[in-house]
């Protein structure tokens, strides 16, 4: 079902749909294209626009939304916060998972440089310009990673995290403190090139790494959630997480970056 035939929080089931609002103009050309995976967060989208869009406001930019299939109100709020604001509202008719949805927002931006960044409102807005400025002052390909130094988590996540973060870096040699944090930045290009797979967004350093890029690490604010619940469980996490990891080496493992020099060239 189209999300402009969803029905409307306060319109019986049922009743003829609302006809949409004219869509927010977007940039002819936006310099970045913030990637925003959603499910079930209806109460957090437009929180969360009205900040990207204070964040940004000096900055050509676009916010692609894509809704991994909420069974809340996730879409119409989107269609609502694409009236006011430069937003690209996509659906996934059923889940997907996190990375499909991540994968679908940066098929469709049209900026050079993609900033991705959790859609319950944990990760903080403002620290957008700051990880896209160092990305561009980086030469070559490069991903930002951002660092929850603070954490405003239950102390069973912020624990497995630390040691899931532990046992990866060891083992994947990514020099990654955070890589669980939704906040980063990279060239679209970049990403448009990594191997995809579910989960992959776990894993975007060592996938940067392994395609030739830089990867480097900024500390960023974290908030508590405070509207909607997380859709991801601890067990859900570590049942998947060992599965990937192999996944992940084997890839390093069995791909050698090739140096191609022009022949005759002086």
């Amino acid at each position: 079902m189209a999300p402009d035939h969803l029905p409307g929080p306060d319109r019986p089931r049922g009743a003829d749909p609302a006809p949409a609002a004219a869509p927010h103009p977007l940039p002819d050309a936006p310099l970045l294209s913030v990637v925003i995976p959603m499910r079930n967060e209806g109460p957090n989208v437009l929180p969360l626009i009205e900040e990207i869009a204070a964040a940004l406001d000096a900055t050509p930019h676009e916010v692609v939304c894509v809704d991994d299939g909420s069974a809340d109100d996730t879409a119409a709020r989107l269609l609502e916060a694409a009236s006011r604001f430069p937003v690209v509202a996509l659906r996934h008719p059923r889940s997907c998972g996190q990375s499909a949805a991540i994968v679908s927002g940066v098929l469709a931006a049209r900026a050079p440089w993609i900033a991705t960044l959790d859609g319950d409102g944990q990760n903080d807005p403002a620290d957008i310009p700051r990880l896209w400025s160092r990305a561009r002052a980086e030469s070559g390909a490069v991903l930002v990673a951002g660092h929850r130094v603070s954490r405003k988590d239950s102390g069973v996540k912020r624990m497995t995290s630390r040691v899931a973060n532990r046992v990866r870096a060891r083992l994947l040699g990514d020099a990654t403190p955070d890589t669980g944090c939704g906040l980063k930045v990279f060239p679209r290009a970049l990403f448009l090139d990594l191997p995809r797979f579910d989960h992959m967004h776990r894993y975007l350093p060592a996938l940067a790494l392994r395609a030739g890029a830089r990867v480097v690490s900024e500390e960023v604010n974290h908030r508590p959630r405070v509207r909607g619940a997380s859709n991801y469980g601890t067990l859900d996490r570590l049942a998947v997480s060992i599965y990937d990891l192999l996944g992940v080496i084997w890839l390093q493992r069995r791909w050698k970056r090739p140096r191609a020099e022009r022949i005759g060239a002086p």
